[in-house]
């Protein structure tokens, strides 16, 4: 009963927004000196995940062995009736939550560190290398190299690397090699550390500090966000949580995620688009890191070093160094493409929430459902929360996507400021 359960859910495709956006997705722009930056990315990436990249294929085939590593992550994650927030709230529609925090790493980044792993081990790759901010991706890159026998090592933003050891703990237990970011280990991260041994990191140079030490040692690197491989593979959030909409009879008025660099967003609400173009969704972002209210729409570097391409995209600017908020995973300068021209045409709404926001919301749902979501995520509940209170005489139906636990992020409820 349990097989044919996730048969019927978890899809075999996942879901490409690049033909249906409303307009062509300005290209990708190379540096203008040294080495081609895309031609860069031929070296680092595995050859699969640069031609979905740059696909204009609605669906793409999940292969069948990723796609029983799925199964045995813990996917497809629940679809939760939140009953108990609908009566603390008074509220007279229905509110349901994605809950991904119930993979086996305790977020949804499994979701893409697992098919990229897989192909880079298809093409015989001596190891992996990534980024990590809060310490999920880095977490999720570790077991899925682990899962197929490839070497790890993950840059840790240095001031989620202090504020969140128990991350680095289950990342060397994968299997994972941990370096402090930024570090002396590579030329972009010793810019950084000379000019303050205490500087906090950022996204941006663990970034750079990745791919560098990618092509120095002749690893794969994995892409966290932003990049549109990457939310292709997300987009399993989405189809799943329509399937199991269908099964329940509902169908959403509203759709609410939070907004790093994009990839859990945009994997949960894209799928809808197409037939729901009069769905409210909602992009809640970090009061701290105000990408979308107050950065600009415009070409910039997806990394503090310039190593990689620039894209166009709502961004702070790649030196862009963010407060030291305990929601790591939204500390990132820029935002995915894609949903950049998404906001920016209107047909997404952005808002930003503070962090003390963040922690009351993260609370009511502790205390109603339960769970102990992600700071990351205590964002979307945030947004929710205001949601329903503006819409507290309708019956809409609302649903959150619950990005991850925080089981490891604990620290945040000692840190509100008053």
């Amino acid at each position: 009963m349990l097989e044919s359960y996730r048969e019927e859910i978890i899809p075999e495709k996942w879901y490409n927004i690049i033909p249906d956006l409303p307009e062509p997705l300005p290209p990708p722009l190379d540096r203008s000196k040294g080495r081609s930056s895309i031609d860069l990315l031929n070296d680092i990436v595995p050859k699969e995940i640069l031609k979905q990249e740059f696909s204009f294929s609605r669906y793409v085939d999940i292969p069948d062995e990723v796609r029983e590593q799925y199964i045995q992550i813990g996917r497809p994650t629940p679809l939760v009736r939140a009953r108990n927030l609908e009566k603390r709230l008074d509220y007279r529609g229905k509110i349901f939550f994605k809950f991904e925090g119930a993979t086996v790493t305790g977020s949804h980044k499994i979701n893409t560190a697992i098919p990229q792993a897989y192909y880079a081990a298809q093409e015989g790759s001596s190891g992996t290398v990534t980024e990590t901010g809060a310490g999920q991706w880095g977490t999720a890159t570790a077991l899925a190299s682990s899962l197929y026998s490839l070497p790890c090592t993950v840059f840790m933003v240095r001031i989620s690397y202090q504020q969140k050891p128990g991350r680095k703990v289950i990342m060397n237990t994968y299997g994972a090699d941990v370096i402090p970011s930024p570090s002396d280990m590579t030329g972009s991260g010793l810019k950084f550390f000379k000019e303050n041994t205490n500087h906090p990191g950022s996204l941006g140079i663990a970034i750079s500090e990745a791919v560098e030490y990618a092509m120095k040692k002749n690893l794969k690197y994995m892409i966290g966000s932003v990049l549109n491989s990457a939310i292709t593979h997300q987009s399993i959030i989405g189809l799943e949580t329509i399937k199991q909409l269908e099964l329940e009879g509902e169908k959403a008025d509203s759709l609410i995620g939070c907004v790093g660099g994009g990839s859990n967003f945009s994997g949960f609400v894209f799928p809808f688009l197409n037939d729901h173009e009069d769905m409210d969704i909602i992009a809640s972002t970090a009061e701290e890191v105000p990408k979308f209210t107050r950065g600009e729409y415009k070409y910039d570097y997806i990394d503090s070093a310039g190593i990689l391409p620039q894209l166009r995209m709502f961004s702070l600017g790649a030196d862009f160094v963010p407060p030291k908020i305990y929601s790591g995973g939204l500390r990132y300068h820029g935002a995915s493409p894609s949903l950049s021209l998404l906001v920016r045409n209107g047909r997404i709404k952005a808002e930003d929430v503070s962090q003390n926001e963040v922690i009351d919301a993260l609370k009511i749902f502790a205390g109603t459902q339960g769970i102990i979501a992600a700071p990351e995520s205590g964002h979307a509940i945030a947004s929710a929360l205001r949601y329903i209170k503006a819409n507290k005489n309708e019956k809409k139906t609302v649903v959150v996507n619950v990005s991850g636990h925080g089981l490891l992020d604990l620290g945040i409820f000692e840190g509100k400021r008053e």
